[in-house]
């Protein structure tokens, strides 16, 4: 089969259609980092830029942040608002704009996809590559918070050489390579030049270990989350190499470090690149205004496919976001496993809870149980104090005690309530909320389980019915198998674009919901008390779903190198498996 590179003759007009020239600065704004966008790199370089700079400044030192030289041309730069406006008249400049930050999307996965178990993968090159008769090898770049290279999920052992294609670099990071992981360079922002991070690509979050891992994983027996979705863990491309680019900090990920990111990883040779973060839904950028668009048109047109998370802002319609139609954007399902973490009443009576919990309280009901309302405080309101919110319930009524909340206000996070009923001295926490039907948070020790509103009238009545009603949450198990599968999670963004409504988006779904993946050593906020850490956790979000899309767009790559991020969007796209269930919730 002949395969015809559509993304080549679809970028000039797109990009006269999106990249209009900009006006400049807006009205209003503050000086501050800004990004010169100047187009595609036609022989531009730093000191073209510097040139640019001194036009506008007058002996400022260290104004520029970044340079942009590979496929993209442009930088980021210290200006006033009435600097950037000047740079924006000169010509070839495309657009100016203040350097944005954007959010990481996080809130047995292959083997519900039947992919890697009844599968049997051609590694060899069709003949319609490109390539030379050896095995072409995939390379996943991965722009995000850093990669903790000690994992097992990322063993360099057996692969093979590193692709002689591969241009990229591991700085000074030298024990970082190991063969699996080929690449890793970090972007500071201009102002974390006191963080303490030293520039390097260590993860010191997590979320960067747990995408890689999820799309180009080796194989590790035995993983899990301290017993909990025990099985092989693997990625969706284990065979590929990582390039991990580390954009993102604790205060989040600059535009400025993303398109030199960019720009980086073009040079260096990437076939994939995989972006777990976007902006908000409340706060859309213009494709001109957008690092993540800018850069993903200029790696498309190099032949790079651009995966990207659909952000976590649904149910709510128009809340997509990374929706440049050159961008492949993925949404969040569930998977056909469920943790489940059970109430028990007093006469064996149980409903069925959902979280992630290690309670140990106990699996005989034998703990007072009470439902916030009851506790009211005399100046709270009864909505208040029924779904538990700060100051509304009696410390005194509280101590001691499992308490019931309601969480149809909105006004909360499940994790202040938690916070609440922990400091009034409650023991447990049972939180009636259908919003989050089919994710299941991680409480550690704490028992807290989420139970649904068809649910809650049982708890209630034996509440009015018993005059001391007790009651105890049992630690979280496994369901397998679990139905309806998939379901779009509630937190998925959704639908029509609000930037370019004639192109649907997001374009596939996947798995995003509880993945369990590697994560970063020593972190205490997941390590449960007298503990080690662990070595895999449990999380959701599209930050969980795009890897799954990269790691399957790296195996098309490796079957067919010639192929362009169009076939290659397009295969993905048009042979989905109708299941017969899914459905939107």
């Amino acid at each position: 089969m002949k395969s015809y590179s559509i993304s080549y003759i679809l970028f000039p007009i797109l990009l006269v259609a999106f990249l209009v020239e900009s006006e400049g600065a807006a009205e209003g704004e503050k000086d501050g980092v800004y990004i010169v966008y100047m187009g595609a790199a036609t022989g531009s370089s730093k000191n073209g830029h510097a040139q640019l700079l001194s036009s506008v400044l007058k002996r400022r030192k260290n104004a520029l942040v970044q340079s942009y030289e590979h496929g993209i041309s442009g930088f980021a730069a210290r200006l006033s608002a009435a600097e950037a406006q000047s740079i924006a008249k000169n010509p070839g400049v495309v657009s100016v704009f203040p350097d944005p930050v954007y959010q990481l999307h996080t809130t047995r996965s292959w083997d519900f996809l039947k992919y890697g178990t009844d599968i049997v993968i051609d590694s060899r090159p069709h003949s319609d590559s490109n390539s030379s008769s050896a095995e072409y090898v995939s390379i996943i770049g991965i722009l995000d918070t850093g990669i903790s290279p000690e994992s097992e999920s990322f063993s360099g052992q057996d692969l093979g050489p590193i692709p002689s294609r591969w241009n990229g670099t591991c700085g000074d990071a030298h024990d970082f390579c190991n063969g699996k992981i080929i690449g890793a360079r970090s972007y500071n922002s201009p102002d974390d030049d006191d963080e303490g991070l030293d520039n390097a690509p260590r993860d010191t979050i997590g979320h960067g270990t747990h995408v890689a891992s999820t799309a180009a994983g080796t194989m590790v027996t035995d993983a899990s989350y301290y017993g909990l979705a025990t099985g092989n863990a693997k990625g969706g491309s284990p065979l590929s190499r990582i390039a991990m680019y580390r954009v993102c900090t604790r205060y989040g990920c600059q535009g400025s470090s993303i398109l030199a990111a960019f720009s980086d990883a073009i040079k260096d040779g990437v076939d994939i690149l995989s972006l777990s973060l976007g902006s908000p839904a409340s706060y859309m950028f213009d494709y001109k205004e957008d690092p993540i668009a800018i850069g993903a048109f200029h790696a498309v047109e190099n032949g790079i496919t651009v995966v990207c998370s659909g952000g976590n802002d649904g149910p709510s319609e128009e809340t997509i976001t990374n929706v440049a139609p050159w961008i492949l954007t993925v949404a969040a399902t569930t998977i056909d496993r469920k943790f489940e973490s059970n109430v028990v009443l007093q006469g064996k009576k149980v409903v069925k809870g959902e979280a992630i919990n290690f309670a140990d309280i106990g699996t005989s009901p034998i703990h007072p149980l009470i439902y916030g309302k009851s506790a009211k405080k005399t100046d709270a309101t009864e909505s208040e104090a029924r779904n538990c919110n700060p100051d509304s319930m009696d410390g005194e009524m509280i101590k001691g005690k499992i308490v019931l909340c309601e969480n149809d206000d909105n006004s909360n996070t499940i994790h202040d309530k938690e916070d609440e009923v922990q400091s009034l001295g409650g023991i447990g926490l049972v939180l009636v909320d259908d919003r989050t039907s089919g994710v299941a948070s991680n409480y550690n020790e704490f028992p807290l389980t989420v139970i649904s509103s068809k649910d809650a009238p049982a708890i209630l009545s034996y509440l009015n019915s018993t005059e001391n009603p007790v009651a105890t949450i049992l630690p979280s198990t496994v369901v397998s198998q679990y139905k309806p599968a998939p379901t779009v999670a509630y937190f998925s963004s959704r639908g029509p674009s609000s930037l370019s409504r004639n192109i649907l988006k997001p374009d596939i779904a996947a798995p995003g919901v509880d993945i369990l993946a590697a994560w970063m050593a020593n972190d205490t906020e997941v390590t449960l008390k007298g503990k080690e850490s662990p070595k895999f956790n449990i999380i959701s979000g599209t930050s969980m779903s795009c890897p799954h899309v990269s790691g399957m767009a790296a195996v098309i790559k490796s079957q067919y190198p010639s192929w362009s991020p169009s076939a290659i969007k397009s295969a993905i796209m048009s042979t989905g498996k109708d299941l017969g269930q899914a459905k939107v919730s």
